[in-house]
Parts: C-alpha cells; structure tokens; sequence
C-alpha cells in the first residue's frame, strides 16, 4: 500500500512524496519535521546530510528542499529504496543519493564527515547508543556537525559520546526527538 506525506517547506514545499509500508517504518510527523526544521533554520543550507534508516525519506527530502547541497540516504530494504530513488526521479533531485546497504556497513566505507545526520531507526532494537558510538570513531558527524536523534519516548540517551551536546528536546506521544552538536 503506497501512502503519502507532504514536504512542509522549502523548494519543494506541498509537494507529496509516496512510500510503502514496511516493518518498522514510521515517517517523522510533520509537526515535528517543522520543530525538527525551525530548529536548524540557520544550518540546513548547502550543508552535507546524513539521512540514517532513510525509510519514507520525509527528513532527507526535507532538508533537500530547504537548501541541503547534498544528501544521502541509507536504507537497507529493496522496496523502499526503489520508492525513494522514485521519488528523487518525481522531484528531479540530483542532490539526493540513495544508498541500499545496512548502516552499520554503511558506516564502515570510509565516507567523508556530514553537517547534518538524522538518526530515526527502527524502535525496540536499542540501535542509537553503538550507532552514535561508531559515528564518532569512524568520524562521520563532521566537528560542530549537529545529529537529529528519533527514538521512542522511553528510551534513556545515556551514555552518547562525551562530545557531543544537546541542545534540544522534546516528546510527543510515544516518541521522543533531541538535537545534538559536536563540540
């Protein structure tokens, strides 16, 4: 079943975009895309994104549009790689890459450092904590870079590296979202 979200700002800004259902896959709402958004307002523009458990592709999409001079996209399911990169042809994007591998492989390629990285994986599989880890020792979130972390509401962000600082968060409903910088 294909469903639809609408990009809230930008160049492209009420256009929809389509994605399938799949396990695990909850796009970010847009009343916290537009939080998430105003948020980094001043950061978004021609800066490097890092769109982790890609999914819908609502965050990727969204920074794209509002002046990301590139974004990559990391997904691991078939399907929802062919609807994003659908997407991309839909919105005739070139600044969009998407990547069809596990994140934690993805990690492992030896990319350069990005501004921005969204992190929304799949909830109840206690991915955040090694994949911050292993973001910092392969040196992915470039130094004052900033990090957009989804999780579920319950979940303790302890133990994240030392680095890095929050500068925001908030709840609704059962999720939670925090924004983080490298210091």
């Amino acid at each position: 079943m294909s469903n639809k979200l609408r990009i809230i700002g930008g160049e492209w800004r009420s256009r929809l975009i389509a994605f399938d259902d799949a396990p695990g896959l909850r796009p970010t709402p847009a009343r916290i895309r537009e939080t998430l958004f105003n948020w980094l307002q001043a950061d978004v523009a021609n800066s490097r994104c890092l769109d982790l458990f890609a999914g819908s592709g609502a965050l990727g999409f969204e920074a794209a549009s509002r002046g990301a001079k590139q974004v990559v996209q990391v997904e691991n399911n078939p399907q929802t790689c062919r609807k994003l990169k659908e997407n991309c042809a839909a919105l005739a994007t070139e600044r969009i890459e998407v990547v069809q591998v596990d994140v934690l492989q993805f990690m492992e390629l030896g990319n350069a450092a990005f501004d921005l990285i969204f992190l929304d994986p799949p909830f109840g599989q206690d991915l955040v904590k090694p994949i911050c880890r292993r973001l910092t020792e392969v040196g992915l979130l470039a130094e004052f870079g900033k990090i957009y972390i989804e999780t579920e509401r319950n979940l303790a962000l302890n133990d994240l590296p030392d680095h890095w600082q929050c500068l925001k968060y908030k709840q609704a409903g059962e999720v939670a979202y925090s924004l983080y910088q490298s210091r």
